[in-house]
């Protein structure tokens, strides 16, 4: 597990036996690094609890539950260990960018309405580049689509690439871009 925040109300937990927790892994234990599953952390942002009754025509009618087993399903078919996270505090968000990076974790981020103004969660997101790790920013829609003030986005100058306006597929398409980059 990358810390305790994976005990708090806002991380979605797949009822799936593929746990979206980090854990050693007994088959690999004595492997080089390199053949070692990768850990993905996946992070959604404000408002993607509701996924499935907000906006449907837009974000599609997948639950942020079935979200976190298709991901989680996704990545251990690519040999990823995916973590899914879920949070309307921007804190929490900042604070696990710093897990990730203490943690060596690759991110998926969706970093929903703090694409456009979060200046904290972007510093965060920086570190995490600086890191070496792999940093995913994904939306459901096309921002740049849609209103004006989701065309800007403080994420994407610091993130590794950006996926957007392919819905739940676009979580997919990041992480098979993450097992590309640094498989």
């Amino acid at each position: 597990m990358l810390g305790e925040a994976c005990t708090k109300p806002t991380v979605a937990t797949p009822a799936t036996p593929a746990s979206s927790t980090a854990r050693a892994n007994p088959a690999t234990a004595s492997f080089p690094d390199t053949l070692r599953t990768m850990n993905v952390l996946v992070v959604n942002g404000p408002n993607l609890r509701r996924l499935g009754t907000r906006e449907p025509e837009k974000y599609g009618t997948t639950t942020h539950d079935e979200l976190a087993v298709l991901v989680t399903q996704w990545g251990a078919d690519l040999q990823l260990d995916v973590e899914v996270r879920q949070s309307d505090n921007e804190a929490d968000l900042v604070h696990w960018m710093h897990e990730a990076v203490d943690a060596g974790w690759h991110v998926v981020l969706n970093p929903a309405a703090f694409t456009h103004y979060s200046y904290a969660l972007r510093d965060a997101c920086a570190l995490v580049s600086a890191a070496s790790l792999a940093l995913v920013e994904v939306h459901l829609t096309n921002p740049h689509s849609r209103e004006e003030f989701r065309h800007t986005s403080v994420i994407s100058g610091v993130a590794t690439g950006t996926i957007a306006g392919f819905g739940v597929e676009g979580y997919r398409l990041a992480l098979e871009a993450v097992a590309r980059r640094v498989g």
